[in-house]
């Protein structure tokens, strides 16, 4: 890097890290000021604009407060307060953020469930927020009735425009004889930004998802963080195909159109053939994405639309460098502003001047000001941060991939509520870091900085892999393996596919008995999110394992599904198919030159 570029690159740091804190200087642990405030001060001032361009339809800022108003009005006369917890279990629509934001308005915690879920976890993510209503989408009717048996306490089941059937009951006709009119405020007062606002599910180690604790002010972070990196105003039209109880497209998103008087142009789920399409033809300027998103839309053959858009900008996380610039050069879309981060931690970045590949850049006269953030040296073997001969961790070398890792403290920057699970918040803190009784946040990611500060995302550590846009929990995964007949044993990790975003599931086995793989897939299927049922088998004599006798990784994660490497039968997932086949040399080769899209 040139002096001029190094000054420019400079230049477009800070003057985006100063447009960004004018929209966040004013969010503190103690404000009064919530994220109904927000929302409300919005529809005030863009009372006429419109909120949201859906299926045809429109909502403005009025009728989307109004909505909200009604929502409110309905918890109040169900006996809900301050404190308590609303399960929302539906698809995209308007009504997902009037319902969430209504509830805010009287302090109602709402616990934003992955809409794809049933059975066990389902319901485990229902008790875990001790939730004393689910209100579900017309999808989700059939999902819930599989769940219901399994919930603790007395919870109280609605549909809206769904089958109301004992004992699910239709909240439509009882949301529309509510006021419209604004509750009091006096049912949040008392309430601070550092109040629980939402829950929202991330997956981990313990197999089932974990509640991360969101709260007022870190949820208006979330939603104000982008407006200035975008540089979005209430002209924008922001095109959200993501879900809604994602961080980046449910709050970031969101926030990033509703706070600026923007329209948001939603979609009930991403469609790669229909995007262009529907980007032209509701005039979106912004969109929100992850890396799988673009992955897609490059996947596709060429579209008529895909360089008459008009789109001039969007943020999201997860783009892969080795996609990036074909991303740019394709589509001509002149913005982009990746970023790392998570909904629960304390550890964020964004890409302000561009940098192909990179997630942020802290220049060296910046430094001290991201002191809160370190890299520290990594053992891939043991899974921990290596510790020096005093003890305490070592920084990684610039450009050597290191966990990312923030401290703990009770600078607004620096906080970490942890999840809605002891246990699992736990393991998350990394103690007498870099001196006796510090305390860090783990990410459980491996970034690394290069000698410019520009930072890198390298990947996910752990028992926790990233495929579809989705974590992918690995002992729930073997857990489900587990269940099935003839198969003893489960050893689940992510393997990269060329050319694919995240790791594709892969599981080492063990028979107990014959194992019908024909039928295997449809049992997956059944037991699992699509995005979770493992891409490859490997049917191994004995389970490789440690001397304490904990499942290794390393050896089977460098092997991966490679024939030459592997000597034991493998089977794979067949795309077209839809059912586990043997892996030939000749499938192999397909599948790594991207013969086939998983």
């Amino acid at each position: 890097m040139s002096l001029i570029e190094d000054m420019k690159s400079n230049w477009r740091v800070l003057s985006g890290l100063r447009r960004t804190l004018k929209w966040i200087e004013d969010i503190e642990p103690e404000s009064r000021n919530l994220v109904a405030d927000d929302f409300e001060r919005a529809a005030d001032t863009y009372r006429t604009n419109v909120a949201f361009r859906f299926e045809g339809e429109i909502v403005t800022y009025g009728e989307l407060d109004a909505r909200a108003n009604q929502v409110a009005y309905w918890a109040l006369d169900e006996g809900l307060r301050a404190g308590d917890c609303v399960a929302l279990f539906m698809e995209n629509r308007p009504d997902y953020v009037a319902i969430w934001s209504g509830l805010a308005k009287i302090g109602v915690v709402t616990a934003l469930i992955n809409s794809h879920l049933t059975d066990e976890a389902l319901a485990h993510c229902i008790n875990i927020a001790e939730a004393k209503h689910v209100i579900c989408g017309e999808e989700q009717d059939e999902a819930i009735r599989t769940a219901i048996d399994l919930l603790a306490g007395e919870t109280r089941i609605w549909t809206l425009h769904g089958t109301a059937d004992h004992p699910v009951s239709d909240l439509e006709p009882v949301l529309a004889a509510k006021p419209s009119e604004r509750p009091d405020r006096s049912n949040r007062e008392g309430l601070t930004a550092s109040d629980l606002c939402l829950y929202v599910y991330t997956s981990g180690t313990t197999g089932l998802p974990k509640a991360a604790k969101l709260t007022h002010m870190r949820t208006q972070g979330m939603m104000r963080s982008f407006i200035a990196p975008c540089r979005l105003t209430e002209r924008d039209r922001m095109y959200i195909t993501l879900p809604l109880y994602h961080g980046t497209g449910g709050l970031c998103g969101i926030g990033a159109s509703l706070m600026t008087g923007g329209t948001v142009i939603l979609r009930r789920r991403f469609s790669a053939s229909q995007f262009w399409q529907e980007a032209c033809d509701e005039g979106a300027t912004a969109f929100a994405y992850i890396g799988e998103l673009c992955r897609y839309l490059l996947n596709q053959p060429a579209h008529p639309k895909e360089r008459a858009h008009r789109i001039r900008t969007g943020f999201g996380n997860g783009l892969r460098p080795e996609i990036w610039q074909e991303f740019f050069d394709r589509f001509a879309i002149p913005h982009l502003a990746e970023f790392y981060g998570s909904t629960e931690g304390n550890v964020s970045f964004v890409n302000y001047d561009g940098k192909i590949g990179a997630v942020g850049r802290i220049p060296r006269f910046l430094a001290g000001k991201f002191d809160h953030v370190r890299f520290v040296k990594f053992d891939l073997e043991t899974e921990e941060p290596v510790r020096g001969a005093d003890g305490h961790c070592i920084d990684a070398e610039p450009g050597e991939p290191g966990e990312a890792i923030g401290r703990i403290g009770e600078d607004a920057r620096e906080r970490f509520e942890g999840y809605n699970d002891e246990d699992a918040t736990k393991k998350k803190l990394l103690k007498d870091v870099f001196e006796e009784g510090d305390l860090w946040y783990r990410t459980g990611d491996l970034l690394s900085k290069d000698e410019k500060g520009y930072i890198y995302f390298i990947d996910r550590i752990g028992d926790t892999f990233r495929w579809k846009g989705e974590n992918v929990s690995t002992t729930e995964v073997a857990k489900v393996l587990a269940g099935y007949d003839g198969i003893e044993t489960a050893n689940v990790y992510g393997v990269a596919i060329p050319g694919m975003d995240g790791k594709a599931g892969m599981a080492a086995i063990t028979a107990s008995g014959e194992i019908d793989f024909a039928a295997l897939h449809d049992y997956l299927r059944g037991q699992l999110p699509a995005y979770a049922i493992p891409v490859f088998l490997r049917l191994q004599r004995e389970a490789t394992t440690t001397g304490t006798f904990k499942y290794r990784k390393v050896e089977l994660v460098r092997e991966a599904f490679n024939p030459d490497e592997v000597e034991d039968p493998i089977w794979f997932a067949h795309p077209e198919e839809g059912a586990y086949q043997p892996l030939s040399r000749d499938e192999y080769d397909t599948i790594i030159t991207g013969g086939y899209r998983f």
